[in-house]
């Protein structure tokens, strides 16, 4: 009787991970400067901007969206602008704070970075500029960067916070 009290416990206490559901919540493609650019010799200079979001939508249910901005320039002028935002809708539970970080800031956009990838190259295509594909991101190591960017900040601050000058 003992271990049937036991096992819902333990199962309870199991980490959880699962994705619900994955999507496109924002796309935008941009070609400012068509048809002259296509006239262009194509050299272009590409400029690649990451960001994360997460909300919290429920116990232990979140929304990680990956934001995803690719800028082409071809002799300073912009032959594309493509942007998506890729989602996700993930059950995390029952993990520790930093693991639960962890799993938002890297697992879940390593997750979401692949469709992301996609979006952006079928935009390009369609856009009829050469084919295009992201290099891999590694979330692991920016998201190792980050919390080491915050832990200097915050010494930082304690270094620099004012000696208090209560009297008594």
């Amino acid at each position: 009787m003992s271990e049937e009290n036991q096992q819902p416990a333990a199962a309870e206490a199991t980490p959880q991970f699962a994705i619900q559901r994955v999507y496109t919540k924002d796309v935008s493609f941009e070609t400012p400067n068509s048809p002259a650019i296509f006239q262009k010799e194509w050299k272009p200079e590409i400029k690649l901007d990451l960001d994360t979001r997460s909300n919290k939508l429920a116990d232990d249910t979140y929304e990680v969206v990956l934001a995803v901005t690719v800028t082409a320039t071809v002799e300073g002028q912009t032959a594309f602008l493509a942007e998506v935002q890729q989602a996700g809708i993930f059950t995390i539970g029952n993990l520790p704070d930093a693991q639960l970080a962890h799993t938002i800031g890297a697992f879940c956009p390593t997750t979401l970075f692949p469709y992301a990838r996609e979006t952006v190259a079928s935009l390009v295509n369609r856009g009829s500029f050469p084919q295009f594909n992201l290099s891999p991101v590694n979330f692991e190591a920016l998201f190792a960067s980050y919390v080491q960017q915050q832990q200097k900040q915050a010494a930082e601050a304690k270094v620099n916070a004012p000696e208090s000058t209560e009297t008594h």
